[in-house]
């Protein structure tokens, strides 16, 4: 059966790319109506299919299960009532907010040891879960939230490509509904949340320029980065590497532009899951 539905899908796949040959012939290469189609049938500026289903965990004070395509990733935020010792010792007047990464054994198509099996942390995994804690502290005003820590945990359900980007913008969800349960409780009087952020990858395969890449994408494209901005698209963070090929300035500004129009996609997904959420409590 599962053979049966990949056949399927490959027909489809490759009937789409012969309806874009045909424009192509018929119309020439700059024609308005071209559309690079990819190996899942998307155009280049076009997203993976993104849902946020918000209650995954019903013990976390906001959570969601955020889903770029394939990609699933569990955000959970946990609220505790105290700060790094470090704050404390410094007499810092505001709260904190930190973040943990992992990728569950069976995300990948291989098994992945777990950290504590290993005896050492995951490199890449540190790593992303410092670029999530980073990505996310803008979105909160820290002085406002008080002497409180906002543990935030991202946990890959499932992998194909752009995990660290899903997690950042499904965090940032849980984050915000964190933030107006304090305030529905009677914790706080206001939330001290202020922006949203999301992330999206982006890529160079040739002379095009993809968005949101996937596994297969990531793995053989020329240069990608990966692009934090918040809803009014200004720029908290942005990675690249240069794969294949070294960056020009315009294909960089390119690719910011092609990260801006995604994320400003991402950011009303956010804002409509948020308040579908807030109406059902109401």
């Amino acid at each position: 059966m599962r053979e049966g539905m990949f056949w399927i899908e490959r027909c489809a796949i490759l009937r789409l790319r012969s309806v874009s040959a045909c424009l192509v012939a018929s119309l020439g290469e700059f024609s308005p109506l071209f559309v690079m189609l990819r190996t899942d049938g998307r155009a280049a500026d076009s997203l993976r299919h993104v849902t946020i289903e918000p209650g995954i965990a019903p013990h976390a004070t906001g959570s969601a299960l955020v889903s770029f395509g394939s990609t699933q990733v569990i955000c959970a935020v946990m609220v505790d009532s105290d700060v790094p010792r470090w704050m404390r010792e410094q007499e810092k007047p505001r709260g904190w907010l930190t973040a943990e990464y992992s990728m569950l054994p069976y995300s990948t198509l291989t098994r992945k040891p777990r950290d504590i099996s290993r005896g050492k942390a995951d490199s890449r995994g540190t790593e992303i879960q410092r670029l999530i804690g980073r990505s996310l502290r803008p979105c909160v005003d820290l002085e406002a939230l008080g002497a409180r820590t906002l543990w935030v945990d991202c946990d890959v359900l499932q992998a194909d490509g752009g995990t660290r980007t899903a997690a950042i913008t499904g965090a940032c969800f849980a984050v915000e509904v964190a933030c107006a349960e304090l305030v529905r409780t009677g914790m706080l009087e206001a939330s001290p949340f202020r922006q949203r952020v999301a992330a999206v990858s982006c890529g160079l395969s040739g002379d095009d320029a993809l968005l949101d890449l996937n596994y297969l994408e990531d793995r053989d494209i020329d240069m990608d980065l990966n692009i934090v901005m918040t809803h009014a698209l200004e720029i908290v963070e942005v990675q690249g590497s240069a794969e294949g090929r070294a960056l020009t300035r315009p294909q960089l500004d390119r690719l910011l532009d092609l990260g801006a129009k995604g994320i400003g996609e991402l950011a009303a997904i956010q804002a409509a899951a948020f308040d579908a959420h807030n109406s059902s409590l109401s």
